[in-house]
């Protein structure tokens, strides 16, 4: 039931994704049914991660009520099984699929949705990308070993002439017209470098014709010269991406990278405590299922019930929702923001079990 909850909903998603794909693409002469129609589809397996909890909710509230209807509950509850003990095998499939989702379906919709952002950028947005603010330059920071511990260097350039929607040309990642400023840990500015190219190597950028401003003294003739570097080409595209087009392996790394270059990984480090939390969310929406679902039908109000069950994992949704934006805005730390939806929900779901079989 989970399965095809799951393949139903994505499906319908993916339908309503579709239509507003080709609302855009009307408009566009070059974009024709076949390019709308694989955006939309590498879009699926993300649809897919993002609503896995209300599929298992779902699907289990139709399950378990199918159980209470044909009374197989009760007949096992007459060979003296509890709750507990029929509840433990689809609590562990949900805590599966909350793994499985998290270890292997994370980093695959990360990577297709990421193709679907640059195929969508390319062809259906107006806008001219990250460059279109500040006159079409491209602003970087990373960490500076040359101006010491905690020293960064602030590099701005015009990317060269590239393809929509990409930042790396064929040659590899270029910046002309740059400009540098390399700042000590003290925000104390230690000298300026302009260059007409700099190119971005392994492990370093090498800069062409630069002529170096230092803050005590004249200029110096220009000269071919690198400066060290930790970036590479993709991780300056990822860094301008969304932390959803980040699989669950890559993202430590890449929030330790950003955290050293001294950008902010609020938003990052909340989508990895998230992916963390989803097996939990995932049982925790099973035994909720099971506590708006297994009443039996001859009490009554089971359609009360089951509106009730859909209801609480509505409002565990909005409850993620408001504490991801806290989590993102600073207001709640980033791991009580990603595990108190998941934390609720099975607090939720286990009271309404103890209340059912003990109560």
């Amino acid at each position: 039931m989970v399965v095809s909850m799951l393949a139903a909903l994505a499906g319908l998603i993916a339908l309503f994704d579709l239509i507003e794909l080709m609302r855009r693409a009307a408009t566009r002469q070059d974009v024709g049914f076949g390019l709308v129609a694989q955006i939309a589809g590498l879009r699926v397996p993300f649809v897919a991660l993002q609503i896995l909890p209300f599929a298992i909710l779902i699907g289990g509230i139709i399950a378990f009520w199918r159980l209470t209807r044909s009374s197989e509950l009760i007949v096992a509850r007459a060979a003296g099984i509890s709750a507990w003990g029929f509840l433990a095998g689809p609590v562990l499939v949900a805590l599966a699929m909350g793994v499985i989702a998290t270890a292997a379906l994370s980093p695959l919709s990360s990577i297709l949705l990421a193709r679907a952002e640059r195929l969508d950028a390319a062809y259906l947005r107006n806008t001219a990308g990250i460059t279109a603010i500040a006159g079409g330059r491209l602003w970087l920071r990373q960490a500076d070993r040359g101006a010491g511990e905690g020293g960064v260097a602030i590099i701005s350039g015009l990317p060269a002439p590239r393809r929509a929607g990409a930042l790396v040309t064929a040659g590899g990642f270029e910046l002309n017209t740059v400009s540098i400023w390399r700042i000590s840990a003290a925000d104390q500015p230690l000298e300026r470098i302009e260059a007409p190219r700099a190119r971005l190597m392994p492990g370093h950028w090498a800069l062409d014709a630069a002529i170096v401003f230092p803050a005590d003294r004249a200029a110096l003739p220009a000269r071919a010269m690198e400066l060290p570097t930790e970036l590479t080409a993709s991780r300056i595209e990822d860094s301008f991406a969304s932390p959803d087009t980040l699989g669950f392996w890559s993202l430590p790394a890449f929030i330790g990278l950003l955290e050293e270059a001294g950008f902010s990984a609020v938003r990052h480090r909340l989508r990895l405590q998230s992916l963390l939390a989803l097996p939990l969310l995932a049982a925790a929406m099973a035994l909720l299922a099971a506590g708006f679902s297994m009443r039996h039908t001859r009490r009554g109000g089971v359609g009360g019930m089951i509106a009730s069950g859909v209801s609480a994992g509505f409002a565990l949704f909005v409850l993620d929702r408001i504490t991801g934006e806290f989590g993102q805005a600073g207001t709640l730390p980033v791991t009580l923001a990603a595990w108190a939806p998941a934390a609720a929900g099975l607090l939720l779901a286990l009271a309404l079990l103890v209340h059912l079989e003990d109560g």
